[in-house]
């Protein structure tokens, strides 16, 4: 049996892609920031194509402390977040950032200000006294502020920072709460406190955030989409899943789409209506299938012969799906009702039976490696 000088008392989770420059040091820089506590670092890794899994193997060989989690098939900081949590079995567990931004010398000051004060989480802050945003453009400032400002609308608390990505969870409170995790993008600390049906005992503590010294920032407008994600799902996902929303959303671009296309080739290509059609169909069905790639289902995004296989599984599902909408639009406007609703009540069968088909056909879950 391990004696209490073995048992581990805080996992810290690293979430990573394409950090190779940033693991040593991160190594190094947690040796030095908790010293004699008993820690462990889990990455966990979605697949970087830099090697950052196999450094990480190599280093955990030979110290037992270090620890990772290679993800195949799927992206997303939250989601790798909460897999490291699960993969721990520590009573605390601190999210940090693979990138070297987060002041990893808060992390002894967290682990002793959650065990002194028996807090839920206490998390890192760049808006209270004492905290900063580094050399952070105005503009990224601004964005940052009107995110926060955002967030109100589904969280259960008076956080100056939902936004930050550094936090300390006692793993009582990750149980109880982690069913109930979006688990959509890279804002984990605003899904656990959104998630959360009772009130969190919490504290948040400064410090600055650092300019990123090695890789590329994940950051860009996929990010964003996400975030609105995760705030729609907190405001409505319990009634309507959120990838159904988005699946709407990009269909109704695709509507556009369809209608620029015909209008396009019957009156500058000089083509039948019949041929308008059908190209418009297939243009309209392959930039759905794009965009839903992209946003919809980024965290099981399909690459190379899968996108392939993709797009044939999407574009035979919709077709399908096209003739649900005319079958029950046709017969429902036979009932004496009017245009509108009959047109109506075929899309939305069509939209159901289009996303039902495609999340299990076309975008299912990866299998193991």
């Amino acid at each position: 049996m391990p004696t209490s000088d073995h048992i581990i008392e805080l996992s810290v989770i690293v979430p990573t892609y394409n950090e190779h420059p940033n693991v040593i040091p991160m190594i190094e820089s947690l040796e030095q920031a908790l010293g004699d506590h008993k820690w462990e670092v889990i990455f966990v890794d979605d697949d970087s194509p830099d090697g950052t899994a196999k450094q990480i193997r190599e280093i955990a060989r030979r110290d037992p402390r270090v620890r990772i989690v290679q993800r195949v098939g799927r992206r997303g900081l939250s989601s790798a977040a909460i897999e490291g949590i699960l993969a721990s079995s520590a009573p605390f567990c601190a999210v940090i950032d693979g990138d070297l931004q987060h002041d990893e010398k808060l992390l002894a000051t967290m682990l002793e200000t959650i065990k002194k004060e028996d807090l839920d989480i206490v998390s890192g802050s760049r808006y209270v006294e004492g905290g900063g945003l580094g050399d952070w453009h105005k503009s990224r400032a601004r964005i940052s502020r009107l995110a926060t400002r955002l967030s109100q609308a589904v969280l259960h608390a008076e956080l100056t920072d939902p936004m930050s990505g550094f936090f300390m969870i006692r793993r009582s409170t990750f149980e109880k709460r982690m069913h109930n995790l979006s688990g959509i993008g890279f804002k984990i600390l605003l899904d656990i406190f959104a998630s959360s049906k009772e009130p969190l005992r919490y504290r948040e503590l400064p410090y600055e955030f650092r300019t990123r010294q090695a890789g590329e920032s994940k950051l860009d407008s996929q990010a964003a989409w996400e975030y609105f994600m995760l705030l729609l799902d907190k405001l409505i996902g319990h009634i309507v899943p959120v990838r159904f929303v988005a699946f709407t959303l990009v269909g109704g671009v695709g509507v556009i789409v369809h209608m620029f296309t015909v209008w396009l080739m019957l009156n500058h290509m000089d083509t039948t209506f019949t041929i308008a059609q059908t190209t418009a169909t297939l243009i309209a069905m392959t930039s759905n299938f794009a965009m839903n790639n992209i946003l919809t289902y980024r965290d099981m995004r399909l690459r190379g012969w899968d996108w392939i296989k993709g797009w044939i599984s999407f574009t035979l599902a919709c077709s399908v799906g096209a003739l649900g909408n005319i079958g029950i639009a046709t017969y429902i406007f036979a009932q004496d009702t009017t245009w509108v609703l009959a047109s109506l009540s075929g899309i939305i069968v069509g939209a159901v039976w289009n996303y039902a088909v495609t999340s299990v056909y076309t975008w299912n879950k990866p299998k193991a490696a």
